[in-house]
């Protein structure tokens, strides 16, 4: 029932979204496309297009980057027009005509959506820091007390548990979370499911998905309706999370011992930047999203850990706990081998999962 639920939930969704996403924009695409020659305007204009969780930061990163670059350029002034929704819903609409000029999305596959459309035209995955601009992990965030007793992977399959979680259709964090699943297991640590062991992984998601109850478009929507009351546990990014938190939110965060490190790309959609002549802004945007003051709102406004491994594993001993084992998909062989080994269709990982635990 959830899949069939899921399935036509995609299409109303993405079609409502993709409509309400383009209608943000000031143009389509389309031109980019067509290589129509444009005009320069004294009040620049760029579109974001960015996933759903970073409203607040990103907000003010463009108030930072437009005092500087006012500062900076005889006081000409740069406007940002942005939209925000599921990562992949957003890549999937810049494709489809949502005309962004920057992109800032969940995860590489999205980006590299964009890419194959021919709309991202550089090598951004050899940009600095990879184009990865903030960083996070997936969490638990339980119920105060943690009454379940959450503590690893394999709590999530005790019977009668009731999980939120994103659709992976639409959602970067979601695939995030399954990630975090899978490379738990593949690594031995998650009791009871063996290393390096496929079938045992694709187990332990079969048992999550089993009790996933509702699979929202986005992380946002996610962890707002975990927050009005609804399920035992959501699987969710660390700073979504602690933003919950510093609300005022009395739910409780519970770190896995082994989980993923989020590495959230940003890029120039070059195509769409260039035709809308704000390519030299857009440049100068996404190379402020890596700067020492870019990072500082990062983790004060965004709860985002530093992009460097090492240092994010750490924690800073106040805001930011420290992780047992905190990998990335470069450790499980890259985004690539990913896609085929979980995500793939009919035999991938998770795929199989899913169809096994509806």
């Amino acid at each position: 029932m959830l899949r069939s639920m899921l399935l036509g939930r995609r299409r109303a969704a993405g079609a409502l979204a993709l409509l309400a996403l383009v209608g943000t924009a000031c143009s389509s695409n389309a031109t980019a496309k067509g290589g129509a020659q444009c005009q320069p305007s004294a009040s620049p204009q760029v579109t974001l297009a960015a996933y759903s969780n970073v409203y607040d930061v990103y907000g003010k990163l463009i108030s930072n980057f437009q005092s500087d670059w006012k500062d900076k350029h005889d006081g000409q002034s740069v406007q940002f027009l942005t939209s925000f929704g599921g990562s992949t819903t957003q890549a999937e609409a810049v494709v489809n005509g949502l005309d962004a000029d920057v992109v800032a999305l969940s995860l590489d596959p999205d980006v590299e959506l964009i890419q194959k459309a021919g709309l991202i035209t550089h090598d951004w995955q050899n940009a600095p820091d990879h184009s990865i601009v903030g960083t996070s992990d997936v969490v638990f965030d339980v119920r105060p007390g943690n009454p379940k007793h959450i503590e690893n992977w394999n709590d999530l399959t005790q019977p009668g548990l009731q999980i939120l979680t994103p659709d992976p259709a639409q959602s970067g964090g979601a695939k995030w979370n399954i990630v975090a699943a899978y490379g738990a297991a593949m690594r031995g640590k998650v009791p009871g499911y063996k290393a390096n062991d496929p079938a045992d992984a694709e187990r332990l998601l079969e048992g999550i998905f089993r009790n996933v109850t509702v699979l929202d478009k986005s992380a946002n929507d996610s962890l707002k309706n975990f927050d009005s009351g609804n399920g035992d546990v959501a699987i969710t990014y660390e700073y979504a999370a602690l933003q919950a938190r510093a609300a005022g939110g009395q739910d409780q965060i519970v770190y896995p011992p082994s989980t993923v490190s989020i590495q959230t790309p940003a890029s120039v959609v070059d195509k769409v930047a260039k035709a809308d002549c704000v390519l030299p802004q857009a440049r100068a945007f996404v190379d402020f999203l890596h700067t020492p003051d870019a990072e500082a709102v990062y983790t004060s406004v965004g709860l985002l850990r530093p992009v460097d491994v090492t240092t994010s594993q750490k924690g800073d001993g106040k805001t930011f706990a420290p992780i047992q084992d905190l990998f990335t998909v470069q450790d499980l062989g890259g985004w690539d081998q990913i896609q085929q080994r979980v995500f793939g269709t009919p035999n991938g990982i998770f795929t199989k999962a899913f169809a096994a635990s509806h």
